[in-house]
């Protein structure tokens, strides 16, 4: 253990690495869709009991009233994280009724006999429902049932106790929070070079439910079942049939600096794109979208990986990275494991943490165009072909087999869980041996056992997802929450309905119209207006 980490010191170029410097700060958000016992996307509203969508901390809901968000706080433990997200999940089942049930997969269930996804409802303040306009953007930019792909999100950061010691051995000479940003644009770089890695090892989305595709262009084959899909997929949520925009496809975000990143944003932002015009911005008095702009608003952007800051009550949160720079960054790859019954488990967060800590550490070269839109193609082809190992990537315009590269990048990761056990337990190391694993057999990824399980039982995919749903539901609730936990998620629900009913009547009593608030909305120029331009690449 002494000589492993001595070679990971020696790898980052460290002189040492403090206990302190292990205990990385972390959060989830995941979304899971309530559906009904027949397998269909839930109807009903948002559950009272589960307190108001738009202030709850811990309980939210994403596009539709029937895709729920569950959010970990952050800077847990893994046993910590994973635990709050299962006091979640059983607070949950246990107040939905005998007709509901939460689905295990990321590619969601069929709509119903009307076809229609219920989008999600905060109320009537001016924020409440601008959240519900910019879903309903959504809407009609996008096909409403592919925003109800559930996906997982992964918060990371490095604790406080990292930052200034990190920086006097690199001799940055600049503000500590300018030298934190750069570093976790030098981290987003790396991730966005590799990220196609996690979508191999992780992608649970190799196939989709028959009127997922209908009316849609695709590639999909039909298995035996009925189910569309792909034989060697990853991730399709991530591909053409889910977050891939044809609007976005042209778009080249850069991540070099903060001012390049926001004015890349801010003029997607800004410029008007004609089929969004077709739609209209009001109609016959309705909204139908907050702008008719390539992006309505900055998380319209899909990304594998975002910079993030926790904004003030009111702060756009481009404002805030201006003002107080990156704070932590939030994963998009990760689609709900549905053999897990949190979707994630401990050994899949060593290896983020671990794989996360080796981009921050190791050598991210500046990106240009060429190599954004490169990593772009990686990621299409392994969403689509990636448990046929034999593909070839492109790196640096040059081809290269993906299980050399993955091979690759997992035996030097091995530095960055090396650093972390010694001070956290053997997991980490462990957590990436057990990945190269999938590399050397792919029938051993997520996406493999699941298109294995649905040959082999004859099932499809609606069938599978179902059936491992409910499993994952009697076991949940036949672990009862401790009265300490129930008391604490009940209180947090009834206090976030007060909370709501307060910003509603503040709006109502001396607050702006919903109109005026909208055009100051659509007013907003960013404080990176007038940071400078950035370094065009």
């Amino acid at each position: 253990m002494a000589d492993r980490f001595d070679a990971a010191l020696k790898r980052y170029g460290l002189p040492l690495f403090h206990p302190e410097w292990a205990e990385v700060c972390r959060g989830i958000e995941k979304e899971c869709l309530r559906v009904t016992q027949e397998g269909c996307i839930s109807r009903r509203p948002h559950p009272a009991a589960l307190g108001s969508a738009l202030t709850n901390p811990f309980i939210t809901t994403d596009f539709s009233e029937a895709l729920l968000e569950f959010i970990t706080p952050k800077g847990q433990t893994i046993g910590d994280c994973l635990g709050t997200l299962e006091t979640i999940h059983r607070f949950t089942l246990a107040h939905l009724d005998d007709q509901e049930i939460l689905w295990a997969s990321s590619m969601p269930c069929p709509a119903g006999t009307k076809g229609e996804v219920p989008i999600a409802n905060y109320g009537s303040s001016n924020i409440g429902r601008l959240k519900r306009l910019y879903r309903t953007g959504l809407s009609w930019r996008y096909d409403s049932l592919m925003q109800a792909i559930a996906g997982l999100h992964y918060n990371f950061s490095m604790p406080d106790a990292f930052w200034q010691p990190y920086q006097r051995m690199l001799g940055h000479q600049g503000a500590l929070k300018d030298f934190r940003t750069e570093r976790y644009l030098h981290l987003i770089r790396n991730f966005h070079r590799h990220s196609w890695l996690l979508l191999y090892l992780f992608g649970a989305s190799p196939a989709a439910a028959t009127s997922f595709v209908e009316g849609r262009e695709h590639r999909l084959q039909r298995m035996a079942t009925g189910t569309m899909y792909l034989p060697n997929a990853t991730c399709l949520r991530m591909g053409r049939l889910g977050y891939q925009s044809e609007a976005q496809r042209s778009l080249f975000v850069c991540y070099n600096d903060l001012p390049t990143y926001v004015e890349c944003l801010q003029d997607a932002m800004q410029t008007p794109y004609p089929p969004y015009e077709d739609i209209g911005h009001q109609v016959d008095g309705e909204h139908r979208q907050i702008n008719v702009n390539l992006l309505q608003l900055e998380n319209e952007f899909y990304s594998t990986i975002r910079p993030k800051r926790v904004a003030r009550d009111g702060a756009r949160p481009l404002d805030a990275l201006v003002q107080d720079g990156i704070e932590y960054v939030e994963l998009r790859t990760f689609d709900l494991n549905p053999f897990l019954p949190l979707g994630i488990d401990a050994e899949q967060i060593r290896f983020i943490d671990a794989f996360l800590l080796h981009c921050l550490l190791g050598e991210s070269p500046q990106c240009d165009r060429a190599e954004f839109f490169e990593v772009a193609e990686n990621i299409l082809r392994v969403v689509e072909e990636g448990r046929d190992t034999s593909i070839t990537l492109q790196r640096g315009g040059r081809a290269v087999r993906l299980a050399d590269w993955g091979g690759e990048f997992l035996a030097d990761m091995q530095h960055a869980a090396a650093l972390i056990d010694r001070f956290q337990g053997s997991g980490h190391v462990q957590s990436v041996v057990r990945q190269e694993e999938k590399l050397r057999d792919p029938s051993l990824t997520p996406s493999g056992m699941m298109v294995d399980a649905m040959q082999r039982d004859g099932s499809s995919f609606c069938e599978f997802s179902m059936a491992i749903s409910k499993r994952h539901a009697q076991g949940l609730l036949g672990k009862p929450l401790q009265e300490d936990e129930r008391k604490l998620m009940e209180k947090t629900a009834a206090e976030s309905l007060v909370r709501q009913r307060e910003i509603e009547t503040a709006d109502a009593i001396g607050g702006k119209g919903f109109d005026e608030f909208l055009r100051d909305w659509n007013a907003w120029q960013p404080l990176g207006h007038s940071i400078g331009q950035g370094n065009k690449a």
